[in-house]
């Protein structure tokens, strides 16, 4: 039988939030490694807003409330399913070699992705300390 408790389900967010971050580091470092390979497309890895509806914070969506503890909660519980979607950026310049990486925005990318993880595996560990606290009598 599983265990639904909130602690679970952040666990298994933040563990799927560190497996989409490190798709994402791949997909930018092969931007990074094709810069100068003409007429390449560099791709995107979408994840974000797939994410967010799985866990239930869209703002299009409908925000039910349970008034019992007992109540079944509805909404956020799919977070496994959550892959991302590539997608191309086509070169619009029309100049040059056709290549549509800019080394710039892609090292950029990498920093934001890169922080976002280390700060996702921090929250882990911060969880996983608190559990261990716990089982340990608070010691």
């Amino acid at each position: 039988m599983k265990n639904n408790s909130i602690s679970d389900q952040s666990i298994a967010l933040l563990q799927k939030v560190l497996d989409l971050r490190a798709s994402n580091e791949k997909v930018i470092a092969s931007n990074i490694a094709n810069s100068e390979t003409p007429g390449y497309a560099p791709s995107r890895l979408a994840f974000e807003d797939e994410l967010r509806q799985a866990v239930g914070n869209n703002k299009e969506s409908v925000v039910l409330k349970t008034t019992n503890n007992r109540h079944i909660a509805i909404g956020g519980q799919n977070i496994e399913g959550v892959q991302g979607r590539i997608f191309k950026e086509e070169d619009t310049t029309g100049i040059g070699d056709q290549n549509g990486v800019d080394l710039d925005h892609e090292m950029l990318a990498l920093a934001k992705n890169e922080l976002l993880y280390e700060t996702a595996a921090q929250l882990l560990k911060k969880k996983l300390t608190l559990r261990k606290y716990i089982i340990q009598g608070g010691q």
